[in-house]
């Protein structure tokens, strides 16, 4: 399989981010790409404490977008992040999708983690995710004709029981995408993306945002693909860029066949 993923440095004017994702995508495709990942927050990021005039219902207009590319480019697509409404609660899930190249919303996956966070000592190293979000509560497996794609969202990289239980219900590929911040993304993306390689044995994927933003806000970006065995086998920079490599399926049968820890663990199975 042939993975792409597009990274982007998103504003707060939709029909830019999504001209820019489109790009992304049509590259992809054009360099053979039949799994393409887009980043958090890829169709509107929002400046700090800000609220988003873009908030999408089951069918809105960034689904729409994220349905057709998938269709018209012919790809697996994983639409990244958007807010989502919630009936009668002014706050919003941070919500990722995955469509067929048919244009068929196959999964939908909300995050489940939220970054309430004190970087440090100044009032703009704070951040409330849970001011303006709400929490998900459900583990979602993509099943896909290359295996089982295990969905989560940027803090949620944090939480090493999420992948294990991803993988055990059948993730052959775990997907990240961000929005990381550039005091955490410089010490821990890398080796904590790694390390869920490793424990899992599965393709990480990992889209993400990059430069910045506005006054307020900037992103790491270094999105990474990395193999079965932990190994990074394509990495971005911290500019815009369609980042593409082959990911034979069968490196995760072959790692998981020569260190058997999946099978050989002891503990109970996490929920």
């Amino acid at each position: 399989m042939r993975v792409a993923i597009v990274q982007v440095c998103s504003t707060d004017d939709l029909a830019v981010n999504l001209a820019e994702a489109e790009r992304g995508v049509a590259e992809a495709a054009e360099r053979g790409a039949g799994f393409v990942a887009l980043p958090e927050n890829f169709a509107y990021m929002r400046r700090e404490g800000g609220r988003f005039p873009c908030v999408q219902g089951p069918d809105g207009e960034i689904v729409r977008a994220l349905r057709d590319w998938a269709r018209q480019y012919g790809v697996w697509l994983l639409g990244g992040t958007f807010p989502e409404a919630i009936p009668e609660d002014e706050r919003v899930y941070n919500t990722s999708i995955v469509c067929s190249p048919d244009g068929d919303e196959v999964a939908r996956y909300r995050k489940i983690h939220l970054f309430d966070v004190t970087l440090g000592p100044d009032e703009g190293d704070a951040y409330r995710e849970s001011t303006w979000f709400a929490a998900g509560e459900e583990l979602v497996v993509a099943d896909t004709p290359f295996g089982g794609i295990g969905l989560s969202v940027c803090y949620d990289l944090r939480f090493p029981e999420l992948y294990r239980a991803l993988t055990l219900r059948g993730a052959r590929w775990l997907v990240v995408p961000s929005a990381f911040t550039r005091e955490t993304g410089k010490d821990h993306w890398e080796v904590l993306l790694r390390a869920r390689a490793i424990e899992s044995q599965a393709y990480v994927i990992a889209p993400a945002q990059c430069g910045r933003h506005s006054e307020d806000r900037a992103s790491h970006g270094r999105s990474l693909i990395i193999d079965p065995w932990g190994l990074v086998i394509a990495q971005a920079g911290d500019a815009p860029k369609v980042l593409v490599a082959d990911c034979p399926v069968e490196e995760t049968d072959r790692v998981r066949a020569a260190i058997p820890a999946l099978e050989n663990r002891r503990l109970p199975s996490p929920t």
